[in-house]
């Protein structure tokens, strides 16, 4: 699915979901097998791929759902 990726005046890292209009922020980030995993507020945990270091913002990457 594709996300998009941005940063709040706080400057907290937030996931934007299009196709379900759901925004919410990463609350832990990892790094797994070639991709970093993001734990949303909700719950959700999505993988991603190709991202740099840091990440720049805003941009539209494609992620996985992982639960």
């Amino acid at each position: 699915m594709k996300v998009m990726l941005r940063t709040n005046a706080a400057g907290k890292l937030l996931v934007y979901v299009a196709k379900k209009d759901l925004e919410e922020e990463v609350v832990s980030q990892t790094t797994g097998d070639n991709a970093q995993i993001f734990t949303l507020s909700n719950g959700w945990e999505l993988s991603i791929t190709g991202l740099s270091d840091p990440i720049k913002t805003p941009q539209t990457v494609d992620a996985r759902k992982l639960n």
